[in-house]
Order: structure tokens, then sequence, then C-alpha cells
């Protein structure tokens, strides 16, 4: 969880020079939820240099993309978009209140980023650990509000779906190769694991202390 005391806060126009783009373009993306910001109390946008920083580390990432990964990367953040208003009345999704609910969109763009990096970069055992770190967070936020763990998995394996069901339509829709569209399926599978563990290895850890 960010720390508010020590972080350091840019206005719009700072953080646009950062990121080098117009202030336009960066309100449009804040707008969307593409980048987490803070109202202060008069209305003005401020944003966390480490929230810009990250965003601008992902933007580079994405731009390296080619071929299978970029086509799974547009068609998904679309899908994902899509799946989550269609499933706003999902038992799961009633039981997280707006804060939560705020945090977890943070966390599933940070998670989506994680996917991109990691399929176009293959193995990454870093990049891994910092899915077990996000799903140990997310445990940790389900656990907070009371959320049964059958619950906080099937949000989860929600986003998980819809990333393979994603790639599962590429070879219907664009030329590509059986065995790179595998790779692709593993390579999600394997990362999205690590998630759906961590948070298990939360509730496990806590139902232990429970019984001692």
């Amino acid at each position: 969880m960010m720390n508010t005391d020590t972080e350091q806060w840019l206005s719009l126009s700072e953080a646009a020079r950062r990121l080098n783009v117009h202030p336009t373009t960066l309100r449009r993306w804040a707008d969307n939820g593409d980048i987490p910001l803070m109202l202060t109390p008069g209305g003005h946008r401020r944003f966390a240099q480490s929230d810009i920083d990250q965003f601008a580390h992902n933007r580079h990432g994405l731009r390296r993309l080619s071929g299978i990964e970029q086509v799974w990367a547009d068609r998904a953040l679309t899908v994902a978009r899509a799946e989550i208003v269609a499933h706003q009345d999902a038992h799961w999704m009633m039981a997280i209140d707006e804060a939560t609910r705020e945090q977890n969109r943070v966390m599933g763009r940070q998670l989506m980023a994680l996917t991109l990096q990691y399929i176009s970069n293959g193995d990454d055992d870093q990049l891994i650990e910092e899915a077990r770190r996000m799903g140990r967070e997310y445990g940790r936020t389900c656990l907070h509000i009371n959320m049964p763990l059958t619950a906080a998995l099937q949000a989860s394996m929600f986003f998980r779906d819809t990333m393979i069901e994603t790639a599962l339509q590429l070879p219907e829709n664009v030329n590509i190769r059986p065995e790179a569209n595998v790779r692709l399926l593993r390579r999600i599978n394997t990362l999205l694991n690590a998630v759906h563990l961590a948070i298990a290895e939360v509730y496990d850890a806590t139902d232990s202390v429970s019984r001692s």
C-alpha cells in the first residue's frame, strides 16, 4: 500500500512533462482509469511519482511488443473492460466496497502490465516473484473485508479466464502459428497460477494461526 506521507505528488503538468506527453493526453488516460490519481479538495488532479514512473516503464515495454504479444495485448485490454462491465452484478463483485474496488482496479492494471512483460520477455523469476507479491497483497485485501477464499479466487480467476479466452480466440481471427499460441497460453498460465497460489497461501496462513 502506498505511503502518502512519503510519496511525492505531481501536478497534471509536471506529470505530463515526466511522461513527455501533452497534459490533455494524461488527463484522458487518468479519466479512463489508466493511471491512478488523487483529487485535492479543490478538485485538482495529483499523481504519485511512483505511479507515473511505473506507467512510463510499462509504456516503454508495450512499445517493444510485436507480433502475437501485441495482438493479444490489444484484444485482452478491450475484452477485459467489456467483461468487467458485463459482470458488475456478480456476487463476488457486489461484495466489494467502492474503495476496495478502486484498489483492485489499480492492481488489475498492474497485473496486466506484468503479464505483458512476462509473455514478451519469457521466463523471468523476478516477474514471477512480483506476481506472488501481488497475489499476497490481493489476498490480504480480501481478508481485510472478510471475503471468503472462494469469492477471492473467483475474482482473480475471472481475470485469468479473460486473458486465456482472448488467447484461445486469436487463431480464429489472425494468422498465428499454433505453437506460438501454445507458448503464449503457457506463459499466461504460469504467471497467473503464481498469483492464485499466493492468494491461497495468505488464507492458509491465517487459518493456521487461528487454529494454533
